[in-house]
């Protein structure tokens, strides 16, 4: 039986180079009640758990914070989402449970079968379980990413690859890693996006660097995030990359190339012998951990 429900022909022919909605089927299965929650929660390392919490105004992405639960079992962790005003991201959970892998490979199977002409690499299921009323502040990514209700409801806004949504500048900065993924935002700005209501059965996925922004409806939210590459995604990461260098160096105002020529062979070039040479040293914008969950009170922020 399909995963997804709607992969068209034509679709097939968008995929990776498109914002496309689709139907799944993957809601419907056990693994993602509260039992299989719990235990995916006990049994991912609990050292890549990433436990946020943020505050209301979609502007003021700076009120995004790190903290840590360490200590609490997959029950109170659960229980500390559903009462709370937290996001816990759990990256490349294929990398870590087998049920999760064999997911991955079995979607990935039928991205394959879909779009035979797109190879995927550098796979990312992650999952995500999040509070009512929480958000994503608008930001971008550096992969493809494709987005899968499970339960409860979001909203999506996907913004065009385009000033004054994002410059060239502040592209390469997260490229670069000189800055968070996360950027200033105006609501105005909400006009020209795309948006799209999740309910449990429904997926997203846009072109590569959209920024976006993610409201959750008044209830607990789980969903599934894959993030992945493309030969064409590599490439254009590694044009920006050089592009960055190339403003920073040479004082130059250099431009994306969007297909494969004399021009963007040499800044793959520039990108790997600089990778190679550690020019330009990643200086991420790491969070330190302001709070901590309180299993004794579910959705207790603590101070650490």
């Amino acid at each position: 039986m399909s995963i997804i429900k709607d992969f068209t022909p034509e679709k097939g022919h968008e995929f990776t180079h498109a914002n496309l909605s689709f139907d799944h089927s993957l809601h419907e299965r056990q693994m993602f009640d509260d039992a299989g929650l719990e235990q995916l929660l006990d049994q991912y390392p609990r050292e890549k758990l990433g436990v946020f919490t943020m505050g209301e105004d979609p502007v003021a992405w700076t009120t995004w914070r790190k903290g840590s639960a360490n200590g609490l079992s997959g029950s109170k962790l659960l229980e500390a989402a559903q009462a709370g005003r937290i996001w816990l991201n759990l990256r490349q959970t294929n990398h870590h449970l087998p049920v999760y892998a064999a997911l991955a490979d079995e979607i990935f199977a039928e991205k394959s079968a879909a779009a035979p002409k797109v190879r995927t690499f550098k796979r990312d299921l992650g999952m995500l379980i999040s509070s009512a009323n929480a958000q994503v502040f608008y930001h971008l990514d550096v992969p493809l990413v494709s987005l899968w209700q499970l339960r409860g409801q979001k909203r999506v806004w996907v913004y065009p690859v385009a000033e004054p949504f994002v410059s060239d500048e502040a592209l390469e900065s997260i490229v670069l890693r000189e800055s968070a993924e996360q950027f200033d935002y105006d609501p105005a700005w909400d006009a020209q996006a795309e948006v799209h209501d999740l309910t449990p059965g429904k997926m997203v996925t846009w072109v590569q660097n959209a920024p976006h922004r993610i409201e959750n409806g008044p209830m607990l939210n789980v969903s599934l995030s894959i993030e992945f590459m493309t030969p064409e995604a590599l490439m254009r990461a590694n044009v920006i990359y050089a592009n960055g260098l190339m403003r920073r160096r040479l004082g130059a105002h250099p431009r994306v190339e969007t297909r494969f020529n004399a021009r963007t062979v040499g800044k793959l070039v520039v990108a790997r012998s600089a990778k190679a040479l550690n020019l330009q040293k990643p200086n991420p914008r790491i969070l330190p951990t302001s709070f901590r969950l309180d299993g004794h009170h579910p959705g207790n922020l603590l101070a650490p």
